[in-house]
């Protein structure tokens, strides 16, 4: 696999995972607001935001390399 397509490869990863991370974290804080339990749906939110960032952040240092 080259470059250009393990750069095309981790930033659409990335990208999905930050958009998805904020929205399940979104999810949680409703469910705070509402006194259901929300701490593994939260969790869970910021393992797929910071997730997205690693990936994005190695999509940004392949970029660099082309």
């Amino acid at each position: 696999m080259n470059v250009k397509t393990k750069w095309l490869l981790y930033a659409v990863t990335g990208l999905l995972l930050v958009g998805a991370g904020l929205s399940v974290i979104g999810e949680a804080v409703l469910q705070k607001g509402a006194g259901e339990p929300f701490f593994w749906m939260g969790t869970a939110g910021l393992v797929l935001f910071n997730a997205g960032l690693s990936f994005f952040g190695q999509a940004v240092v392949l970029r660099s390399k082309l």
